[in-house]
Parts: structure tokens; C-alpha cells; sequence
């Protein structure tokens, strides 16, 4: 649904002309209203979550992790079984094979998931939350799935550019679903994946008219497929318990957009 949305908003946007939209507003409140949305469905889940049984929270932690199995899934069959009208053709195996395996390599090589724990250990003394056991794995698990994602790049183009915050408006209301969830089942180390969103949109945001050249219909086609893969390896961490290192894995979407300027059919 969101990497749907992003290439739709994305087409329509492409050929109008700077300052031809009414009503909009600075650059970067898209940003600031998704990152209050995470806040907001973070206090939620605070609040509901003390007074939930463990069984509710493990039934509930099920519940996020297969529908985000799920998000990831028909995020990746949208680009590797497109439907025509005589057949239902395949394609993007290699793509995803040589973007995980490389971009797998220099996430390791960066040890990217260490430093995602690192930090959330550090906001977990820093918060006062030192006795949380659960904590940086809620903090990682949340920022991944809030942070991966088209939606989030085209969204802070969007804003950069014309100060259009409507993506990133969809995106805070899912967002604060998501992760009111996530904190009731995981616990309160959720919340603070409102960080990483900022960082990562707000960045976008001011390098817009830089990055919206690059993101040509192949490269956000080539960032959706992969991206929704790695939104299903969170899934299944959530369900089976962590079998991913999904933070080492996210070169891989930078990765997917080089390949999108090769001279290669994928």
C-alpha cells in the first residue's frame, strides 16, 4: 500500500512546476508531523499497554508481526509478479539476490545492527530505562519498520520540494498505528524510533532537490521491492523471535538503486 501511494504520488508530481500548488506550507512539516504521530501512537501504547495481560501483548506482538509479513510481501510481489492482461509475469529475483548479498557484505563490514543497539542502549540509560530488558530490541524493531520504505523518501522529496507533507501525513497515521501497537508488545523502547524518522526524513527533506533527480521510476520501483523485503524479515523476527539482522541488510537499498542506472535488464 505505501510503496503503491509513494509511485503514484511520485508519477503525478513529476512534470508539475514549482510553486504551482495553494495552501502549502515550509518544507519540513512532514517530517515533524510523522515524528509527533510515532510520539503520540508511543505514549498511546504506554498507556494501554500497563493495563494489558502478557497473553494480550504476545497475541497482540503476533498480530504486528504477520501483518507486517504481510505489508513486506505485497510490497515485493507488486514489482517481481506485476500483472498484464494475459499473464502474470516475474522478474527481480536476481535484482534481490545481488542487492541483499552486497548490501548484506557492507552492513557487516559497518556492523550497522551494533550500532542501532549501541544507541538504543544508550537511550535506555539516558531515559532512565535501565532495568528495561526489553528496550533496544523494541527501540530497533520499531525504527526499522517505521523508517524502511518508499514512502519515506518520497514523501520528504515532496515536502523538500513543494512543501507538500500529505505522504508524510498517510505515513505518520500508520506510523502511529504501528507503533502503538508495537509499544504495547514490545514496550516503551518504541517510541523513540521517532528519532531515527526525523533524521532519515529530515535529511531527505533538505537534500530534495538533490535526491529527486536520482529517484527515477526504476530506482523507486528497484527501493519499493527491496525495501518491502526487508519490512518481511522484520515480520519475521517479530513472529519467530530474531533470526534477522535486518539493520545489516539496509546497504541493500542503496544498493537497489544503483542498479536501477546499469546498463542490465533486471
Amino acid at each position: 500500500m505505501r510503496s503503491i501511494l509513494s509511485l503514484r504520488v511520485l508519477r503525478q508530481d513529476a512534470e508539475r512546476p514549482s510553486g504551482t500548488q495553494k495552501g502549502l506550507t515550509m518544507p519540513g512539516i512532514g517530517t515533524i508531523i510523522n515524528t509527533a504521530c510515532i510520539i503520540a501512537g508511543g505514549l498511546a501504547g504506554i498507556l494501554f499497554g500497563k493495563k494489558m495481560k502478557t497473553q494480550y501483548q504476545e497475541t497482540l506482538n503476533m498480530a504486528c508481526g504477520v501483518s507486517v509479513l504481510f505489508i513486506g510481501t505485497a510490497g515485493a510481489l507488486q514489482y517481481m509478479l506485476p500483472v498484464s492482461e494475459k499473464s502474470l509475469p516475474e522478474g527481480g529475483s536476481l535484482l534481490l539476490v545481488l542487492c541483499l548479498a552486497a548490501g548484506g557484505l557492507v552492513g557487516e563490514m559497518l556492523g550497522i545492527e551494533a550500532l542501532f543497539e549501541r544507541f538504543g542502549e544508550w537511550l535506555k540509560i539516558k531515559t532512565g530505562n535501565a532495568k528495561d530488558k526489553t528496550f533496544v530490541d523494541a527501540f530497533v524493531t520499531a525504527s526499522l519498520t517505521v523508517c524502511i520504505g518508499a514512502m519515506a523518501i518520497v514523501g520528504s522529496i515532496q515536502d523538500g520540494i513543494y512543501g507538500d507533507w500529505s505522504i508524510l501525513a498517510v505515513k505518520g497515521i500508520l506510523d502511529l498505528i504501528i507503533v502503538l501497537v508495537m509499544t504495547c508488545s514490545l514496550g516503551k523502547g518504541s517510541i523513540f524510533s521517532a528519532i531515527p524518522v526525523f533524521i532519515l526524513e529530515g535529511s531527505v527533506t533538505l537534500l530534495a532537490s538533490f535526491l529527486r533527480p536520482l529517484m527515477t521510476d526504476a530506482a523507486m520501483n528497484y527501493l519499493s521491492m527491496v525495501g518491502s523485503v526487508l519490512i518481511f524479515c522484520v515480520g519475521i523476527n517479530l513472529v519467530f523471535g530474531k533470526k534477522v539482522r535486518v539493520a545489516n541488510l539496509l546497504p541493500a537499498l542503496i544498493a537497489a538503486v544503483i542498479a536501477s542506472y546499469l546498463p542490465v535488464s533486471f
